[in-house]
């Protein structure tokens, strides 16, 4: 059993998920949101690792992500909230193991909380916000909520594993060096890193490009990856290795 709690906010109408853990129940246990500070107090013994996704499509218990959560009349009181499971919730239920007791904490590239981002003019925006970021110029998604400072980022437990997908070309730059930045300073301050790659790719390729695949798939991929996944994490103790698909 697995549940998942997060904590949004908002800021000119802009909706983010700035905080995302799951936790991987033991047997006969369940917590609640109240809970999670608690257990974020020892985060480097309760926090296992982190997972790095794209951006999040997700919505408290009892709401959804078709419209805004402003709009359904959320109440953006800055306190953690269990999530409304979703397929790739689902997929880290049934596919990751070994941790029980444990939180992992999700990040994101971006934490605007909208599904299908891609191909929209919020991609243009982030190319345009990152070549913003070092300086004191004014940005359309908020510095504090949507980016990461990545010189002093914080990424907990042992690992990370990135599964952002390969949503990188040569029309967004600096979104590229943005995600590079981030996956060599995850290096820089000792993480393991593990993903699952594209054996067409290779390894080395999968690292120069940050082109990692997500664990939803389709078509032939959805079993292999959701597969490869499992076996990412299928180590004793419990620490995800690069994987090929």
């Amino acid at each position: 059993m697995m549940q998942a709690f997060g904590k949004f906010a908002t800021e000119y109408d802009l909706e983010y998920l700035v905080e995302h853990y799951l936790y991987f129940n033991a047997p006969d246990e369940a917590i609640t949101a109240e809970d999670l500070p608690r257990l974020l107090k020892k985060k480097n013994k309760t926090v296992a690792g982190t997972i790095f996704l794209y951006n999040p499509a997700m919505a408290p218990e009892g709401y959804n992500v078709d419209t805004t959560l402003s709009e359904q009349g959320y109440a953006f009181d800055g306190r953690y909230t269990p999530l409304q499971f979703n397929k790739l919730m689902d997929i880290f239920q049934s596919r990751v193991h070994g941790f029980e007791g444990k939180l992992i904490e999700v990040k994101y590239l971006f934490n605007y909380n909208r599904p299908d981002i891609e191909p929209t003019s919020v991609m243009e925006t982030f190319n345009e916000d990152i070549e913003k970021l070092p300086s004191f110029q004014l940005t359309r998604f908020s510095r504090e909520l949507n980016y990461h400072d990545v010189r002093n980022i914080r990424l907990s437990g042992k690992f990370v594993f990135f599964a952002w997908g390969n949503r990188f070309d040569r029309h967004h730059p600096n979104i590229l060096a943005y995600a590079k930045s981030i996956f060599d300073q995850s290096a820089k301050i000792g993480k393991e890193r593990a993903y699952i790659y594209d054996p067409g790719l290779r390894q080395q390729m999968s690292e120069e490009g940050v082109r990692f695949l997500h664990p939803v798939a389709a078509g032939k991929l959805k079993t292999k990856v959701t597969e490869a996944l499992a076996r990412a994490f299928d180590t004793n103790p419990p620490l995800p290795t690069p994987y090929e698909v």
